[in-house]
């Protein structure tokens, strides 16, 4: 098998992504690390001149979003009058902090 990272490589990548590892572990992440990237060897044999990369599998996407447009909608009585609790036009939701009650 082919040493493609080292103890120092994976305790980086470790870090990087605030993964705490022991020693062990380590070692046996370097032995797994090595294995994936062996076993994704195959794919290195395709022949890819001139193959222009995807960034995108449909293509050439440039805008998925629509137009922000105003729509009608709820008027604030018809949002609250089925609200349990409402107070100054609002919702009135039980407190999940402090003292408690609703606020």
């Amino acid at each position: 098998m082919t040493q493609h990272l080292t103890e120092r490589d994976v305790r980086g990548i470790a870090e990087y992504a605030r993964i705490g590892l022991p020693d062990d572990e380590v070692a046996r992440m370097v032995v797994d690390l090595n294995a994936i990237i062996d076993s994704l060897k195959p794919i290195t044999e395709y022949d890819l001149e001139g193959v222009e990369p995807t960034f995108h599998p449909i293509g050439g996407l440039s805008n998925v979003m629509r137009e922000d447009a105003e729509a009608p909608s709820f008027t604030q009585e018809e949002a609250l009058e089925n609200a349990p609790k409402q107070q100054d036009g609002s919702f009135l939701i039980p407190s999940i902090l402090g003292e408690g009650g609703d606020r």
